[in-house]
C-alpha cells in the first residue's frame, strides 16, 4: 500500500507542475482587475511560467545533465513548493511573475525527473510512462476548471495555496537510496518519430492556448460569466479527453493521431465562429477539442517516450510541450491587445443605439444609460460588467419591453466580444491543423 500511495504521491505533484501551465487561466480576469495592467501584461503570468520550463529543460538537455535518481526529484518538488507559497502571497504583477518563474525552474525538474522516480516505484517502464503521461495530461486539461473554482469560492491566491500541500506530498516518494535504485538508461540519438512525435506535442499545445486561454477570456470577461460557471463549461475539455482515450487505444495509431489533431482544430473553428451566447454551443465545441486531445496526445507522447533513454527522451518531450504554449501565447496575446480596445469601443456604441432605440420613457433610459456607463468604465479597470444590472435595477423583470432591450443589448455585445477573439482562435486552430500534417507524416514513415 506505501508503495502505492508513493507513487500516487509523484502523480499528484506531476499533475500540479503540468496544470500550472493553464490553472490560472480563469484567475486572469481577477488578477487584470487587482493589478490594473493590460491583457499582454497578465498573459505574461501564463507565458514566463511556460517560458522558464521549456528553457529549463532544454538546457539540462543540451548541457546532458544527469537526472538519475531522486535528488533532482527533490530539488524540483521544494523549489515548486517555495515558489507556490511566493507566488500566493505575491502583492503586486511583476513580484507574481518572478515567483512564477521560480515555479517553473522547479517544475521542469520535477517533470523530467519524476518520471525516472515512478519508473523505480512502479518497476515497470511502460507503467511510468502511462502513470506520467496520464497526470500530466489530466493537469493541463483540468487545471482552469480547477483554478476558476477556487478563484470563486476563495480567490486567486488559493490555487497557489493548494499547490503547497500537494508539492509536499510530492516529497513522500523521497525514501531509500537516492541513487542506487534508479534504472540506468544507455545514451542514444532520438529517432526521426519521436522527434515528429515532439513537434506534434507542441503543436497540440499550442492549439491547446485557445480551449485553455481565449475561451475562458472570452467566456468571463467577454461575456461575463462567472469563474465557477466557466470552469464548468471548461470542464468537459477533460472529462471528453478522459472518455475518449479509452477510443483512441483501440484505433490505430495514424488515425488516432491524426484524427485527434483534427477534431481539436475542428473544435477551434466552432469557438471562432460562435454565432450566439450560451453555454450549450462552448460546451459542444470544448468537447470536440478534449475528444480530439484524448485521441491524438497519448499515442505522441508514447511514441516520443519510446527510446532508450527515458530521461532524454522526457525532457524533449517537456520542452516541446512548453514551447508550443509559449509560441501560441506570444502569437495571440498581441492579437487580443490590438483587437480588444476596439471591439470595446464597438460594442459601447452598440449599446448606447440600442438603449436610444428602446421602447421605453426618457426617464427608463437616462438610467439604464448611466449605469451602462458606469458597468463599461469598470470593465476597463478590470472588473467584470454585469450588463444585465442596469436593467433589471430599472424594473426590466416586469416591463417586458425594457427586458427584451436588455436581451439584445447583451447578445450584441457578446457577438461583439466573440468577433475580437477569432484571428486569435484561428491561430490556435493552424497549430492543430499542423499538428494533424505532422501526424500524418510520421504515420505514412512508419507505414
Amino acid at each position: 500500500m506505501s508503495r502505492r500511495l508513493e507513487v500516487l504521491s509523484v502523480a499528484a505533484v506531476v499533475a500540479a507542475a503540468s496544470a500550472d501551465s493553464s490553472i490560472v487561466a480563469l484567475a486572469l480576469p481577477q488578477l487584470y482587475g487587482r493589478f490594473h495592467t493590460t491583457v499582454v501584461g497578465v498573459s505574461w503570468v501564463l507565458t514566463t511560467y511556460n517560458a522558464v520550463v521549456a528553457a529549463t529543460a532544454v538546457a539540462l538537455l543540451a548541457l546532458g545533465v544527469s537526472l538519475r535518481g531522486r535528488r533532482p526529484y527533490a530539488f524540483g518538488v521544494a523549489l515548486f513548493l517555495l515558489a507556490s507559497a511566493a507566488c500566493a502571497f505575491a502583492g503586486d504583477l511583476r513580484f507574481l511573475i518572478g515567483a512564477r518563474c521560480v515555479q517553473g525552474f522547479g517544475a521542469a525538474f520535477v517533470l523530467a525527473s519524476s518520471i525516472g522516480v515512478l519508473r523505480t516505484l512502479g518497476g515497470s517502464r511502460q507503467r511510468a510512462i502511462g502513470v506520467w503521461t496520464l497526470a500530466a495530461g489530466l493537469g493541463v486539461a483540468a487545471g482552469p476548471a480547477l483554478g476558476g473554482v477556487l478563484t470563486q469560492v476563495f480567490d486567486w491566491r488559493a490555487i497557489f495555496l493548494l499547490q503547497v500541500p500537494v508539492a509536499a506530498l510530492g516529497l513522500f516518494a523521497l525514501r531509500g537510496d537516492p541513487v542506487a535504485d534508479y534504472p540506468r538508461d544507455e545514451p542514444h540519438t532520438a529517432t526521426r518519430g519521436a522527434i515528429l512525435a515532439d513537434l506534434g506535442i507542441g503543436l497540440l499545445f499550442g492549439a491547446l492556448v485557445g480551449a485553455l486561454f481565449l475561451s475562458v477570456l472570452l467566456l468571463i470577461p467577454g461575456w461575463g460569466y462567472s469563474p465557477i460557471r466557466g470552469a464548468a463549461i471548461v470542464s468537459v475539455l477533460p472529462v471528453a479527453s478522459l472518455l475518449i482515450a479509452r477510443l483512441g487505444r483501440s484505433l490505430p495509431e495514424a488515425i488516432a493521431t491524426v484524427a485527434g489533431a483534427a477534431l481539436l482544430a475542428l473544435g477551434l473553428v466552432a469557438l471562432a465562429l460562435l454565432p450566439r451566447l450560451g453555454a450549450v454551443l462552448p460546451l459542444c465545441a470544448l468537447a470536440v477539442c478534449g475528444a480530439g486531445l484524448g485521441l491524438a496526445l497519448p499515442v505522441l507522447s508514447r511514441t516520443a517516450l519510446a527510446g532508450t533513454d527515458l530521461t532524454r527522451d522526457t525532457l524533449r518531450t517537456v520542452g516541446a510541450r512548453h514551447l508550443g504554449l509559449v509560441a501560441s501565447l506570444a502569437l495571440v496575446a498581441p492579437l487580443l491587445s490590438g483587437g480588444l480596445p476596439a471591439a470595446a469601443d464597438r460594442a459601447k456604441l452598440e449599446a448606447a443605439k440600442i438603449v436610444l432605440d428602446a421602447p421605453v420613457g426618457l426617464t427608463t433610459k437616462i438610467g439604464v444609460a448611466l449605469d451602462l456607463g458606469r458597468a463599461f468604465d469598470r470593465a476597463r479597470a478590470g472588473d467584470l460588467p454585469n450588463l444585465r444590472q442596469p436593467f433589471d435595477a430599472h424594473g426590466a423583470g416586469s416591463n417586458p419591453l425594457l427586458a427584451q432591450t436588455r436581451d439584445r443589448l447583451v447578445g450584441t455585445v457578446g457577438r461583439t466580444a466573440a468577433a475580437a477573439f477569432r484571428s486569435a482562435f484561428a491561430v490556435c486552430a493552424a497549430f492543430a491543423a499542423a499538428a494533424a500534417a505532422v501526424a500524418f507524416l510520421g504515420g505514412r514513415r512508419r507505414t
